[in-house]
């Protein structure tokens, strides 16, 4: 049917499929432009942890992404969120001088050639191997990919673990929700 509207899926309808689906989502997702995600911050929501760990560590978070001007290479990084369950603006949690609590270091590469299991890698890669060797999360490594083809604003990703050079599964899925242009790049 030529010019049919397709329905676009939310963050909400996501979180509700579960991880078969996550995995098939995943694997069917679209590549995502990098200059597309450039400068934001995405409100986080992690999927398929169990409840016990979640609240032992969050539900809801931010990621930001900046292209580095002396490098030229796209990072990124985590942002610490106060903890709520309506879906209004995510509001980092603040350090003593005021700045975004931040944590998990990452760069983002393709994911194509990445060795990346259970082919995801149709997308980018937040490769946590860029931060200091004793970070628990520099043996993460999270691919992601864009929900609606050709459109940044809602993404997928899961986590996985590189030990001794094998990728080790975790249950970890998360959404990742365009929000507003990044206000902090930390050093």
């Amino acid at each position: 049917m030529t010019g049919a509207r397709v329905r676009r899926v939310t963050a909400d309808e996501v979180a509700l499929l579960g991880p078969e689906r996550w995995r098939e989502l995943l694997r069917a997702g679209h590549p995502i432009e990098p200059r597309s995600i450039e400068g934001w911050a995405y409100r986080g929501t992690s999927l398929g942890l169990p409840a016990i760990v979640e609240r032992a560590t969050w539900k809801r978070f931010q990621k930001a992404f900046h292209r580095d001007a002396a490098t030229g290479r796209l990072r990124g990084w985590n942002v610490r969120t106060v903890q709520r369950i309506d879906r209004s603006r995510s509001e980092p949690m603040r350090a003593r001088d005021g700045t975004p609590r931040t944590f998990g270091p990452f760069d983002v590469v393709h994911a194509r050639g990445r060795g990346v299991p259970h082919g995801f890698d149709r997308g980018l890669l937040l490769d946590y191997g860029c931060g200091p060797r004793l970070d628990p999360t520099s043996r993460l490594r999270d691919p992601i990919v864009a929900l609606h083809e050709g459109d940044g604003d809602l993404l997928l990703g899961w986590s996985y673990l590189t030990i001794a050079g094998r990728a080790i599964d975790t249950p970890s899925f998360f959404v990742l929700e365009r929000e507003h242009r990044i206000e902090h790049v930390p050093e």
